[in-house]
């Protein structure tokens, strides 16, 4: 990843947006096909019989979901504008039958295994597999906390007895990336001020990208920020992943949505460009 100076290389696409809260709003009008990408469940189920000295039951096993498995149990139907809250009858992070919790999906986030995936589909439709741009948006909160971290070691012994190097478990945002997302100059999308970062299908095959992305990366984050857009230089298709969304949108070829919608590592829905995608979208579980 390496920042762009031109935002210019975004004006194709944003010449293009269209509705609000709309799937082409996000990801572009005028392409042949729109698939919606679900994000996953984290779920864990705990054991009532085995509790911690505070009386609390641990964590006995734990995964990662589709929405589906979620509706088994909560009776809700999927479809392709299923919303979360009505699949889990309006709880954010609901318990489950079988002492099952599941947290909500990731907003804005598409797992970088996923991510990988689909980069098996999209280099194959474009003519510039290793010429992608990628959109971040500029109020994720690392890009605005200074940059600078601090390790804590605590020992009961002397000061010698600390370790001379600790694990390398991050790098900080650096310091021409924290300036642009202050003072830009920013792609302008509707509602979302981006900074714009050259990458290529290579570099995100590979789900360890972020480790060394050029916006920083930690632990604690985990994958922390991802692109909230992505195009190739071909103009081949986009993908969106909009801030305020648990799913991201791949918009293209009817070809590359059908490849998308076939794949079974996806949990992927064909949706239009002017469905909307909102709290109150889902008419058949009700909103």
């Amino acid at each position: 990843m390496e920042l762009m100076e031109d935002v210019r290389a975004g004006d194709w696409l944003l010449a293009r947006a269209g509705g609000w809260a709309q799937v082409d709003g996000v990801a572009g009008t005028g392409f042949e096909a729109y698939a919606r990408i679900l994000h996953p469940v984290p779920a864990w189920r705990s054991d009532p019989a085995d509790t911690d000295s505070w009386g609390i039951p641990r964590t006995v096993e734990e995964g990662r979901w589709r929405w589906a498995d979620v509706a088994a149990r909560t009776g809700a139907t999927m479809h392709p504008l299923v919303q979360w809250r009505s699949l889990t009858g309006g709880e954010q992070d609901p318990e489950l039958p079988g002492d099952w919790s599941v947290q909500s999906p990731e907003q804005g986030l598409l797992d970088t295994d996923l991510l990988a995936a689909l980069t098996e589909h999209l280099a194959p439709a474009t003519s510039t597999p290793q010429q992608l741009v990628a959109g971040l948006w500029t109020g994720h909160g690392e890009l605005h906390d200074g940059g600078v971290r601090f390790v804590v070691l605590v020992t009961d012994g002397e000061a010698d007895d600390l370790p001379d190097t600790a694990p390398v478990t991050e790098h900080a945002v650096p310091r021409d990336v924290r300036a642009r997302a202050l003072s830009g100059p920013f792609l302008d999308w509707p509602g979302r001020e981006m900074l714009l970062f050259s990458t290529s299908a290579s570099e995100l095959a590979d789900p360890s990208w972020p480790r060394t992305a050029r916006w920083g990366w930690s632990e604690e984050w985990g994958a922390g920020m991802t692109p909230q857009l992505l195009w190739p230089a071909g103009h081949e298709w986009a993908l969106a992943s909009e801030i305020d969304w648990d799913s991201t949108i791949v918009a293209g070829s009817a070809e590359l949505v059908a490849a998308i919608l076939a794949d079974p590592r996806l949990e992927a829905f064909p949706v239009g460009p002017e469905d909307a995608l909102t709290d109150d979208s889902d008419l058949v579980n009700g909103s």
